[in-house]
């Protein structure tokens, strides 16, 4: 990430902040990341109308403040949203906007207790908006990201035998994802066999692979800060008939949604249309249709009813993840990470979507 992509990022902020406010205090980390480059625990930044900035990080970060931050002021101390508090008071600012999603009441309180506070605004989000579409970077890094995550599939699907556990098929696949190049598992592996994987979010247990399982496999590699997300089912031998049928039917919506991913198509609606072809095929919708992903494995726009995004804009990546559950029998769903663009949507997981059937 370089100073000059996040400075435009900063005054793409700056230009869009609420009428009445003379700047805002960054205090999400995720938000600072995308606005500074700084990738530690502990930082803030004030941002103002005519765009700004103020770093704010403590002393176990200052050499790191310096490398990926090189052209901002940086404040040193371990409080640091009082610490920018107070110079948004000495540099005149009258209104805060603070991001009230992420800052509890407490913390609240002690901003608002800093000797010459300027007045605290509840914020409406205003940088998630405009993470949603990514520059050619980020897709670069979640492109990564995905063909990693489509690498260590391969992998996890030559380890499925016969007594084989959920937790040792994690375990493969965080291996997998480390050693093709990845800095973190995205998220926490989902690994469900059988039954298990009729519940949408099961958490890998030792129960061992039997003939004749479905095997859903949620996951994704973190690259580069940026998230990849997807999910395969594969079938264990013997399998039945109503597996295939499952496998197919889900494979069909997914197609469908897919299909209708594009610009300026609305995430309610999209979601709304996955709805509609599980509950006309006898099931019962379980989970949105899918999400935006990023810097944060889940975040806007949201492919779920009430969405607040009015249409899908250029470069936004979301998944399309519908799901088919039979309760103690087992389920499927097939997920993929796509890349909205104007002239054709892109999808970022490549591996196959036909059901693997292991023998």
């Amino acid at each position: 990430m370089t100073a000059a992509a996040t400075a435009d990022r900063r005054a793409r902020v700056a230009a869009s902040l609420p009428e009445g406010l003379d700047a805002l205090l960054v205090t999400n980390l995720v938000n600072v990341r995308y606005l500074s480059g700084f990738t530690g625990s502990n930082g803030a930044l004030l941002l103002t109308r005519a765009g700004d900035a103020t770093f704010a990080t403590d002393g176990r970060y200052v050499t790191q403040a310096a490398a990926e931050v090189p052209d901002l002021e940086v404040l040193e101390t371990r409080a640091v949203g009082p610490a920018l508090v107070e110079a948004a008071g000495r540099q005149g600012v009258r209104r805060l906007g603070i991001e009230t999603e992420h800052v509890t009441v407490a913390v609240q309180a002690r901003l608002a207790a800093v000797d010459g506070a300027p007045e605290l605004v509840a914020c409406r989000p205003v940088v998630e908006p405009l993470r949603a579409a990514k520059d050619e970077a980020e897709l670069a890094a979640l492109t990564q990201a995905c063909a990693i995550t489509d690498a260590a599939f391969a992998t996890a699907v030559a380890s499925l035998r016969p007594g084989v556990t959920e937790r040792d098929v994690a375990w493969t696949l965080q291996s997998a994802m480390h050693d093709h190049g990845a800095e973190a598992p995205a998220f926490d592996s989902i690994v469900a066999f059988g039954g298990h994987s009729a519940i949408p979010h099961h958490q890998p247990t030792d129960r061992p692979l039997r003939p004749g399982d479905l095997v859903k496999l949620d996951f994704g590699a973190r690259y580069a800060g940026y998230h990849a997300d997807m999910t395969r089912t594969v079938a264990v031998a013997p399998v039945a008939d109503w597996q295939r049928d499952l496998h197919a039917l889900v494979h069909d919506i997914q197609q469908r949604c897919r299909d209708r991913t594009v610009h300026g198509a609305a995430p309610a609606a999209l979601d709304s249309y996955a709805r509609e072809l599980i509950t006309d095929a006898g099931h019962q919708p379980a989970h949105g249709l899918g999400h935006g992903v990023g810097l944060e494995i889940h975040e806007s726009p949201f492919l779920t009813p009430g969405s607040a995004a009015d249409t899908l804009a250029d470069r936004v990546p979301v998944t399309v993840e519908p799901g088919v559950y039979l309760p103690g029998r087992g389920g499927v769903r097939i997920e993929d990470t796509v890349v909205v663009r104007l002239a054709a949507t892109e999808c970022l997981t490549a591996s196959t979507r036909d059901l693997i059937e292991i023998s």
